[in-house]
């Protein structure tokens, strides 16, 4: 068994914190799986790969996912003093957001519910 009493287990566990740069954009009204299409083809790609893919995307969610992107370099420039050439985009994901729920009307006095989805997207970068 651990050492401690559990609350000083869990303290010791969430102090460590992850160091390596990184941009969450919270709300963005592109659903998960049309941002996962452009997170994957940017995962584990450098930097300026990953900037050259995303400008070139015809998707809408590659607009958002790219001014992430530079806020996220330019957090590994500011904060942690990291060298741009050597970054490389270590994990990216998207996860639910809040749905936004309205009404169309149909034929005949139904009305269809129309869901509008929203994610949580994240970049974390790393150096080489």
């Amino acid at each position: 068994m651990a050492k401690g009493h559990r609350s000083q287990i869990k303290r010791e566990r969430n102090a460590k914190k992850d160091e390596r740069p990184s941009a969450k954009l919270s709300y963005a009204r592109v659903p998960v799986q049309k941002a996962c299409f452009v997170l994957d083809a940017i995962r584990g790609k450098d930097v300026s790969a990953a900037l050259g893919i995303l400008r070139y995307s015809p998707r809408y969610a590659s607009a958002v996912i790219e001014k992430l992107l530079k806020s996220a370099i330019a957090n590994a420039e500011v904060n942690n003093n990291l060298n741009v050439d050597k970054l490389y985009i270590a994990e990216c994901y998207a996860s639910n957001g809040p749905i936004m729920k309205r009404v169309k009307p149909r034929a005949q006095g139904r009305a269809y519910r129309i869901e509008k989805r929203m994610s949580h997207i994240t970049v974390v970068l790393d150096e080489r």
